[in-house]
């Protein structure tokens, strides 16, 4: 048995004569606290960032193929699907789904107001799960029906602006070459609310055949691929093997396509979510050194109040070393009590805002309505070894104050 992390383990246990102090308490409490607050900062950063992406993602895609022209105008060019165009797309490694899509701007109007979207055109193969967890009220247009249909899905903010509510008829107008607007008629089916101002503010949704009727596109004509990876895959290695592809294709149909990235299509928004990593790092900081100060504060005490002690082991034969080392173990003693509660509390909080959704957001300033929380037993792990051991690296400084300690003045004064 380890003589020092024995005799540590002695005057760490709670007796009449030795009884824990208040300062190694308030070390205890500290390290708790300082835990679960570095724990629960980085559930909430770690779920806000995947939510926020997950949204994102949601409306546009993980990779979008489009003509390179309609990048670089407003105007939407279109796209001849083929086979061989789809199997080209679709067998990249990693892509999971890859589904055409068509778009055309235009403003809907109403006897109170205007409001300019772009309509999104999507077919049966469409996959509507996210819109299905967006939608607050009416249903989803239906799409790849026999008879066509003039459904329309519009955002929350439009539908309070224009004061419209499913069922109603909404008119739209579209700008053509010749500056003569079209105009065609839709019925709002659903309302839906992602939170993110960006998306709800311009993206209305419909059967793609009305696209294309607007447009004057024929069925194989779309605007272009939204390509859903597999998890895991990196979405920028993945654009740039694609765009290698479409590049030294022989097909005609890939002349002007180009792929991007999502986060080259939102590159503002996930900037903004890259600077939660700076946000985390900052706490992380600076709740270790305010555990790592309180804890270097008791450990000195410790050594003060144990002079006699320390002088009485040394007198018997005990090296610096090994009374350094009884230090440190009476040190981990009160982190891993520490720790254990800040673990506790960290935990109960995770769960109780996933499950009980306590804690509000402003969706306007933060895209989400309620505070996300994100729990990986990895990083979670990562968090506490990291913290412990930082925090007993550190203290081995102060443990040299026992090498100063003489035994014959040590043990002369009681």
């Amino acid at each position: 048995m380890n003589l020092a992390c024995f005799i540590a383990r002695r005057i760490a246990r709670p007796s009449e004569e030795n009884r824990p102090g208040v300062m190694v308490r308030i070390a205890a409490a500290a390290v708790a606290l300082s835990l679960s607050v570095m724990l629960v900062s980085m559930a909430v950063i770690v779920g806000f960032k995947r939510e926020v992406s997950r949204k994102i993602v949601g409306f546009a895609s993980h990779v979008e193929v489009t003509d390179i022209r309609s990048v670089r105008s407003m105007e939407s060019y279109p796209i001849r699907r083929s086979g061989e165009l789809d199997r080209l797309i679709a067998g990249q490694p990693g892509c999971r789904a890859a589904v055409p899509y068509a778009v055309k701007g235009g403003i809907v109007r109403t006897g109170d107001g205007m409001q300019g979207v772009a309509l999104k055109g999507i077919g049966p193969e469409y996959d509507t799960h996210f819109l299905e967890e967006t939608l607050i009220e009416g249903e989803l247009p239906r799409v790849g029906d026999t008879v066509r249909t003039k459904d329309l899905l519009i955002s929350r903010s439009v539908a309070r602006k224009l004061k419209l509510r499913p069922g109603d008829k909404v008119e739209m107008l579209f700008i053509e070459s010749d500056a003569t607007p079209r105009r065609d008629r839709f019925k709002v089916s659903g309302i839906y609310f992602s939170g993110m101002a960006e998306l709800d503010d311009r993206l209305a949704v419909t059967d793609i055949r009305n696209v294309r009727r607007l447009t004057g596109w024929e069925n194989g004509e779309v605007s272009g691929y939204e390509l859903m990876l597999d998890e895991g895959t990196d979405r920028e290695l993945f654009t740039r093997a694609l765009n290698r592809a479409l590049l030294y294709s022989d097909l005609e149909e890939v002349e002007n396509l180009t792929a991007s990235s999502v986060e080259q299509r939102y590159p503002t928004l996930f900037d903004w979510l890259r600077t939660h990593d700076v946000n985390a790092a900052v706490i992380l900081t600076i709740m270790l050194i305010v555990a790592l100060f309180n804890m270097v504060s008791v450990l000195l005490i410790l050594v003060l109040e144990r002079t006699r002690m320390i002088g009485l082991l040394k007198a018997l034969g005990m090296t610096d070393g090994q009374l350094q080392r009884l230090f440190l173990c009476r040190a981990a003693f009160i982190i891993l009590k520490g720790m254990a509660w800040g673990n506790a509390v960290a935990l109960l909080f995770c769960l109780g805002q996933r499950y009980g959704h306590f804690l509000k957001l402003d969706a306007a300033g933060y895209l989400l309505s309620e505070v996300p929380i994100a729990v990986e037993w990895s990083w979670w792990l990562g968090v506490n070894l990291g913290a412990a051991a930082v925090i007993l690296l550190l203290l081995t400084l102060p443990t040299y104050l026992v090498s100063y300690v003489r035994p014959d003045e040590s043990i002369r004064y009681e």
